[in-house]
């Protein structure tokens, strides 16, 4: 496909829906045209700043079939690509379910009121949403289940209703400058009343000169339809009025609309500028237009937010186009570009033509129950109504088509083990399990069965999603990584950077509690992976930064001796190998971990006699061996293997050249020899004095552990037991001998430090 079909329209049928069509007016009347504009104008900033970023993967090499998270888990590395490619798939599925609760409440609202199972209360509307929701989730997961190549042939017949529907919205603003539609709203004081269709705005009207009280003389005084009855004191002190609700785009109305109207829940929707004598409302009533939830900017931000996400609609498509580093920039961008635009002037025409009171009416109440966006459109509010309640439909199908794919690329890869199973599906490759998956997550969401609830959840999603994306490219080439030259001639790292604070800033404007949620999710994702997953090397920056990292700290760390409170013991640990390349002393590595608490360095070296061109091979087995070792005993470190002709010179090199830089060993650890005093055997004994030697040469510390396969290993616990310390000052010289005496297993070791007299050094150790 090319740029046009498979990126621009695609983009553009994911980011125009339910939000445009259900709540932008409500936005504009709550938070003001200005507020609002601000609310659009950062969001769509922060998609346009990841559009770059992804524009510099996708013209960096290849882009294969897998799109962002093949993008961000080959830039990031598993855990980070698992992590939030999970939480991209999480955010597509909450989507779902956001766009289904958008076409049930369009549905029960504006198309059959009469459709509803339960009346009454607020909790009553809840449960026809759930109901609804249900029936609807299990319908799409059968339609896709059975045909999803329908559903990708209905695509464009839904962007054909989007386009139909926005067309009508500006054709509407044009009409209103020469005829504003007839929508009459009834204030009471500056209190906005609902109206329904033959419904007078009068407290009493002139019938064959007689006074006649209307329907709403019934509702504040009752069925008395004296005029002298006792009424509602509010009605009885204001008058009733009417004013246009669209008044039309030369009225001057934007004015009025240029400020914010945040209100708690529960409050009466209000005309600001208009008198009124103020009585106390102590119970709800049914003939007002309330607020149903409490209105703050940053809750707006996140509702609004997801108005703006389905950006990588393009690039999930990576596989299927014909030129994916030319389509995925040019088709994202102008697709960004196009809807930006028409939800920025979206916001000035609803702030222009349409009267407060009616924006701040969520549900069209005022209106005759009729869609408040709607109202707008010409030649009917039908339009709209139906083009939405398409759209809806296919944004719903879309995301339970995509989300499951996406999960099944993530079990393919292997790095989450308890999603393998999600991997496989039908005989075709169509994703069964992680269907089934989905539309469980998104019955989640349906539950909820608030779209105002439902939306900040799935904003979180998507918002970690886009950070990471611009964080790869930032990461990337602030490391001047070697295969890192993307070809997009817009980008900069500074932009990449941008956009990462700015999503995470909008994370936590949204929803502060959202987010730290969202992050744990995906911590534990990671450390997860980095815990049990299949390891994978990508090549990815997060590597190519720690390499980086230790680079600088390596250049960092002084030569010199460090300082007493920087002092750590740096073992460089002495193991023997038996004629299989086993480990002997597998305890000394628990001793090791004991002793320093996993704080330190950690060298384990080993010493194979012979040529290296002839012992290479079972070099590399003797390191596997090690490594394995290592990671029973849960000691931390590095392996380092010598092929030396002789051991003694082995061990003399490990002495001197293991390490790095300022990250060298201060202590040699070994075990005591074994049959070192037997006559046939007298290199044991040699090598280990010369050992000693070497290491009081180079003026380190030397621990020799006896008995050391009797030694408690980590997971052991003693109640009782002796630690003796003897201090023994010889010849100048500090001998320090250290016995651990447990008497169950008679365990000993001793610690050599100082400097100690060649001369008579192998008379001392006799002494010992």
């Amino acid at each position: 496909m090319g740029t046009f079909i498979g990126v621009y329209l695609p983009c553009l049928q994911n980011i125009l829906g339910v939000i445009l069509f259900l709540r932008l007016t409500w936005i504009v009347g709550t938070a003001g045209v200005l507020e609002s504009f601000i609310i659009v104008f950062i969001c769509c900033a922060g998609t346009m700043l990841t559009a770059i970023s992804m524009s510099a993967i996708a013209t960096n090499g290849v882009v294969p079939a897998g799109g962002s998270y093949y993008m961000i888990s080959r830039s990031l590395g598993p855990e980070f690509g698992g992590a939030v490619g999970l939480c991209f798939y999480l955010g597509t599925t909450f989507a779902g379910a956001m766009y289904i609760l958008g076409t049930i409440e369009i549905l029960l609202k504006y198309i059959s009121p009469n459709a509803a199972i339960f009346h009454g209360s607020e909790e009553a509307t809840l449960n026809n949403m759930r109901v609804y929701g249900t029936c609807i989730v299990a319908l799409m997961a059968i339609v896709v289940f059975v045909g999803v190549k329908y559903v990708n042939k209905l695509a464009l017949v839904f962007l054909a209703c989007v386009i139909l529907s926005i067309m009508a919205i500006y054709a509407g603003v044009i009409k209103t400058a020469f005829h504003p539609p007839d929508f009459p709203i009834c204030l009471l004081g500056n209190r906005t009343l609902a109206k329904d269709k033959d419904f007078p705005c009068a407290k009493h009207i002139e019938t064959n000169n007689i006074t006649v009280t209307t329907q709403l003389w019934k509702w504040f005084c009752g069925n008395n339809p004296n005029l002298n009855a006792t009424c509602d004191d509010y009605f009885r002190l204001n008058n009733v009025t009417e004013i246009q609700g669209i008044p039309g785009i030369k009225s001057g109305v934007l004015f009025d609309n240029l400020w914010s109207s945040y209100s708690d829940k529960g409050t009466i929707v209000e005309k600001q500028d208009l008198p009124s004598i103020p009585v106390l409302v102590e119970e709800e009533q049914v003939y007002y237009i309330y607020t149903d939830i409490m209105t703050y900017f940053t809750m707006l931000v996140g509702i609004y937010f997801p108005s703006v996400t389905g950006i990588m609609a393009g690039s999930n498509r990576s596989g299927d186009l014909r030129d994916a580093q030319k389509s995925i920039p040019t088709g994202t961008i102008l697709a960004i570009s196009t809807t930006s635009f028409i939800y920025l002037s979206c916001i000035i025409l609803f702030g222009a033509c349409i009267e407060g009171v009616v924006l701040r009416d969520k549900f069209g109440q005022a209106v005759n129950g009729n869609l408040v966006i709607g109202t707008l459109a010409w030649p009917s509010p039908w339009v709209i109504v139906i083009g939405s309640f398409f759209s809806t439909c296919g944004a719903g199908l879309q995301s339970l088509t995509g989300a499951p794919r996406l999960l099944q690329a993530i079990a393919r890869d292997g790095i989450v083990p308890f999603l393998q199973v999600f991997g496989h599906g039908k005989a075709n490759g169509e994703p069964t399990w992680a269907l089934l998956l989905t539309a469980f997550i998104c019955e989640i969401g349906i539950l909820i069965a608030s779209l105002d609830s439902v939306a900040p959840i799935l904003s979180m999603f998507f918002l970690m999603c886009y950070l990471f994306v611009n964080l790869a490219c930032a990461v990337q080439t602030l490391l001047r990584t070697p295969n890192w030259r993307p070809r997009f001639k817009y980008y900069h790292w500074t932009l990449s950077f941008l956009g990462m604070s700015l999503c995470l800033a909008l994370m936590f404007i949204c929803s502060w509690y959202y987010a730290l949620v969202a992050m744990l999710i995906a911590g534990c994702i990671y450390k997860y992976i980095e815990y049990r997953g299949a390891e994978k090397e990508w090549g990815d920056g997060i590597r190519g930064l720690s390499l980086n990292a230790a680079r600088y700290a390596l250049l960092r760390v002084d030569h010199g001796h460090p300082h007493t409170k920087n002092w750590r013991p740096q073992v460089l640990v002495l193991l023997n190998l038996d004629s299989e390349q086993l480990v002997k002393h597998p305890r000394l590595l628990s001793f090791t971990c004991q002793l320093k608490a996993g704080k330190g360095l950690t060298i384990v070296g080993s010493v194979l006699p012979g040529t290296y061109l002839d012992k290479y091979a079972e070099a590399e087995r003797a390191e596997e061996n090690i490594r394995s070792s290592m990671g029973t005993e849960r000691t931390k470190g590095f392996c380092q293997i010598i092929v030396s002709p002789s051991v003694r010179d082995g061990i003399s090199h490990l002495i001197q050249s293991a390490g790095l830089g300022g990250m060298k060993h201060n202590t040699v650890l070994m075990a005591w020899p074994q049959s070192w005093k037997q006559t046939d055997n007298r290199f044991s004994w040699k090598n280990f004095v010369d050992t000693v030697r070497e290491t009081t040469a180079a003026q380190q510390a030397l621990l020799v552990a006896k008995n050391i396969d009797l030694f408690p290993g980590n997971q052991e616990r003693f109640s009782e037991g002796n630690i003796d310390i003897w201090w023994i000052v010889h010849d100048g010289g500090m001998l320090m001998l250290l016995p651990f005496l447990l008497k169950q297993h008679k365990v000993v070791a001793f610690i050599l430090l100082g400097k100690l007299f060649h001369m008579n050094i192998r008379q001392q150790v006799y002494n010992i």
